[in-house]
């Protein structure tokens, strides 16, 4: 089915393009949306005709959600969640959990605007964007933890997935490495009241 888009729409065009779709896709999303008309004579005409109207709308939209992203610009969220030992989790985190997440910074945000490919399963830290606009897309970081603690170990930098041993081998190493530097700290600090 052709249709006339009325705003932009990712992978599929610009407003006012007229493009092909499957029935179901125009019949159950484009249309109840009002993001598109059947692309008959009648709808060009009254598309070109109200034009100007589609385009300052799409422009008042785009400039509140530009006002909107600067408050979730780079911010991160803390999503704890329960999860085995190798970090897998128990259930994911989805769309919905990340919207609800997000919102919490004082924008409302629903689970249609987090572009997210696939549910994340594991726990670590993750980049996802948030579309307030179809023309604007605002990075946040999500950091899925099984607690508090984990949250701020992962925000330091630490992998705190894969398997027990080698977690435990590399957080041997690191403390292992921390007081050899505070054992050479001390040992400078003794030498230097010498």
């Amino acid at each position: 089915m052709d249709v006339i888009l009325l705003e932009r729409i990712g992978k599929l065009g610009n407003m006012g393009e007229v493009v092909k779709v499957k029935d179901g896709f125009a019949r159950n999303y484009l249309f109840p949306q009002h993001k598109a008309l059947r692309a008959t004579e009648a709808n060009r005409v009254k598309f070109e005709r109200d034009r100007t109207q589609h385009e300052a709308r799409n422009e008042e939209r785009r400039k509140a959600a530009m006002g909107d992203s600067g408050k979730l610009e780079g911010k991160s969220f803390i999503l704890l969640r329960q999860a085995g030992e190798s970090g897998q989790l128990y259930g994911s985190v989805s769309t919905r959990d990340i919207a609800e997440a997000a919102s919490t910074a004082g924008i409302p945000v629903s689970r249609n605007h987090v572009l997210l490919d696939a549910p994340i399963k594991t726990i670590g830290l993750y980049t996802v964007q948030i579309a307030l606009h179809p023309e604007l897309s605002v990075p946040v970081t999500l950091n899925v933890a099984r607690s508090q603690d984990e949250a701020d170990a992962q925000a330091r930098g630490e992998v705190l997935t894969g398997p027990v041993s080698e977690r435990a081998e590399a957080l041997a190493a690191a403390e292992e490495l921390f007081e050899s530097e505070t054992a050479a700290e001390e040992a400078v600090e003794e030498e230097t009241k010498d």
